[in-house]
């Protein structure tokens, strides 16, 4: 059925040229385990491509085949850079160095749409517009642009036709996951269905700018009032806010368009420029951990990308976050488990800290002891240690390596989390060689769970439960009805399932079966016995026939019956 609708599309050239870097950058052996190589050749289609870049590590490879195979795949890398938990470090470096970069679109095309989207031509809607593309990446260009009242934005402009390609690129890559699921015991253990999914969910929402955009509004709400406790009063009084984000200009702002406020500051990447400005890199390298400690601790929505390209460092030490288009998520219930997480970590606690891994994974465990174990050990390191000395990403990082060793994956929300925490860390100590995120998170985190248990929160979450309590009591008449109902019409089911239910059915017909070629054995025995004591009939060697031929059957079944028990007793101890 598969085989049949793959068939069914017309594109399969792209297939074809997926499969042909593929086995180019020495991924032949996959190609053929997901079943590419027969699909095409049922086709029509043959690739004659040999391995060029075998003598490049299996990492720096995928990357590099990502990159020629087109802007989806180069997102997708995006994406995996992110899986701490499915990949090892030096993947999760290569994929980090894709860069999301393409040739311009001639602007005449751009201006067609930016046409369209706007409802005027550019160069009438604003006061100036610049022509030349500030970047340009696989699915967007920027350019620079001032209004009437002379504030300066960006106009970023979705590549037109970029939506087809995407799409059809997307389900391209889920029947790919969908073979390779299948065909291949090795890639299974990457769930390919379930990224290529949070991939897809992922990719659309960064197609629709207007989406990108409500995420920078309520992160810039978040930071509404916000001050630094770190700042001198006098300081957190001044009117220039410590975090910026860009200002949304709604009216220009859609699907495929977006305005927003340009911001003139030092991109992260430029620290010497940092330091010709006179700004302090310490101070920004905490103000930096605070903000972003604070929209995964108290805000639950955080920038999910927060390397150096969407960091901006402004005069007086204040900072910029742009692009908003991954953002994170999480749940009351989330940022409880990971305060109790980060907390386990520093305070050695490692029950505490297995119980929030088991639960995040949400998959069982076949040796908890031996895992248990390895997380005891892992946080023995670092027992007695200064705060300073803590490295809260590192031991991130290792920590989900230990799982990745158990078969154990994340979910995408915590995947995010984690790789948000590395890249924090990672910039704050390229600002800071001394930087110390743990001294920074250790007072957030235990207000935040002190804060949990005030009485106003205890009381709130104790209204919450009553209020379900409720819901689920006056529910329960109409419930009963409807089991009542299904009774009656005798369609109610009743499903249970009881691990190794089917193992212990078989040793019980086993028993069985043993036990009913003993009886016929022992039947056998005494009936050939009393048959040999019968004179007359036809003989064999001088002996009765049946008789003879009962004790022969009578000795094949007892051998049966002795080999039986012996390779059950073998099974068993093994």
């Amino acid at each position: 059925m598969l085989l049949q609708a793959l068939l069914a599309v017309r594109d399969l050239t792209r297939l074809h040229d997926i499969a042909a870097i593929l086995i180019r950058y020495g991924f032949g052996d996959v190609v053929s385990r997901i079943g590419l190589t027969r699909l095409l050749e049922r086709a029509g289609l043959h690739h004659r491509h040999a391995a060029q870049y075998t003598h490049l590590p299996a990492s720096t490879r995928a990357r590099r085949a990502l990159e020629e195979m087109g802007p989806t795949f180069v997102k997708l890398g995006q994406v995996l850079a992110t899986r701490v938990d499915l990949f090892e470090p030096e993947w999760i470096t290569e994929f980090g160095k894709l860069q999301d970069s393409a040739p311009p679109v001639p602007y005449s095309e751009i201006r067609q749409q930016l046409t369209e989207d706007l409802g005027a031509p550019p160069e009438d809607v604003f006061a100036w517009f610049d022509p030349a593309p500030l970047a340009a990446a696989s699915v967007a260009q920027v350019y620079r642009a001032r209004l009437e009242d002379g504030s300066e934005v960006v106009v970023k402009v979705r590549r037109p036709g970029i939506r087809p390609v995407i799409e059809a690129d997307l389900r391209w890559l889920m029947r790919l996951s969908e073979l390779a699921e299948t065909e291949s015991p090795e890639l299974r253990s990457f769930r390919p269905k379930e990224v290529v999914r949070q991939f897809s969910l992922s990719l659309r929402r960064e197609l629709d700018f207007a989406v990108e955009c409500r995420n920078a509004e309520r992160i810039a709400q978040n930071f509404d009032g916000y001050s630094d406790s770190s700042l001198p009063d006098a300081e957190n009084l001044t009117e220039a806010p410590v975090i910026v984000i860009p200002r949304v200009y709604w009216q220009w702002t859609g699907e495929r368009v977006c305005v927003q406020e340009y911001i003139e500051g030092i991109p992260g990447r430029r620290l010497k420029a940092v330091d010709e400005a006179g700004l302090d890199r310490k101070k920004l390298a905490r103000r930096g951990a605070r903000a972003v400690l604070k929209m995964i601790v108290e805000d639950g929505v955080f920038h999910a990308d927060p390397h150096q390209g969407n960091v901006f460092y402004l005069p007086g030490n204040r900072i910029a976050f742009i692009d908003f288009g991954m953002v994170g998520r999480l749940t009351e219930e989330r940022r409880e488990q990971l305060i109790r997480l980060l907390l386990g970590m520093v305070r050695h606690e490692p029950v505490r800290v297995l119980d929030v891994m088991l639960d995040w994974t949400g998959n069982g465990v076949e040796d908890e002891a031996g895992l248990t174990l390895e997380i005891e050990t892992f946080l023995d390191q670092y027992h007695g240690l200064p705060l300073k000395q803590l490295r809260l990403g590192s031991m991130l990082s290792d920590l989900v390596a230990i799982l990745r060793q158990h078969h154990l994956m994340l979910p995408a929300d915590m995947a995010l989390l984690v790789k948000a925490f590395i890249s924090l860390e990672g910039m704050g100590r390229e600002l800071d060689p001394d930087f110390d995120i743990a001294g920074q998170a250790m007072p957030m985190l235990e207000k935040s769970l002190r804060a949990r248990y005030t009485p106003e929160a205890v009381i709130k979450r104790g209204g919450h439960a009553v209020v379900e309590a409720l819901t689920l009591i006056a529910g329960l008449p109409h419930d009963l009805s409807r089991l009542l109902r299904a009774a009656r019409r005798g369609k109610l089911e009743v499903h249970i399932d009881v691990t190794n239910l089917k193992h212990v059915g078989n040793q019980l017909d086993g028993a069985v079966n043993r036990l009913a070629v003993g009886i016929v054995v022992a039947s056998l025995i005494v009936g050939s016995s009393i048959v040999m004591t019968v004179p007359g009939g036809p003989s064999l060697f001088g002996l009765p026939f049946f008789g003879l031929t009962g004790f022969l059957c009578a000795a094949t079944g007892g051998l049966w019956l002795l080999l039986s028990i012996w390779k059950s007793n073998r099974a068993d101890r093994e």
